[in-house]
């Protein structure tokens, strides 16, 4: 994996484990996968150690941008690839772009609205 800057080994470790418990057939978003990873508001870095990635098993393609698009370029070998995969894994991807289920942080946020 490339240098991460800002982030040690641990960090980019619960990161990639984040990615690895994302269940076939669901995506999560950068700031999900950072949260899961317990690094909460680190998508930027989730979305760095991942473009570093050299692991050929990581299901990298399950993590999209929080509004359900995939961040490649569209039209790219990576979007393409990706949109690919989603799909062999029975993930409807249309124009580039997954329904994404509402994440809610905790009780607290659910019951009472806060962010």
């Amino acid at each position: 994996m490339k240098d991460v800057p800002a982030a040690g080994p641990a960090a980019a470790d619960a990161i990639l484990a984040a990615v690895r418990a994302i269940p076939r057939g669901q995506v999560a978003g950068y700031g999900e996968v950072a949260r899961r990873a317990g690094l909460p508001g680190r998508a930027r870095l989730a979305a760095r150690v991942l473009s570093g990635n050299t692991d050929a098993s990581l299901p990298w393609h399950r993590v999209l941008r929080s509004d359900g698009r995939i961040a490649f370029p569209e039209g790219s070998r990576g979007f393409r690839e990706q949109a690919r995969r989603l799909r062999a894994e029975g993930v409807a991807v249309a124009n580039g772009r997954v329904r994404m289920a509402r994440v809610v942080p905790d009780l607290d946020a659910e019951v009472w609205g806060m962010p």
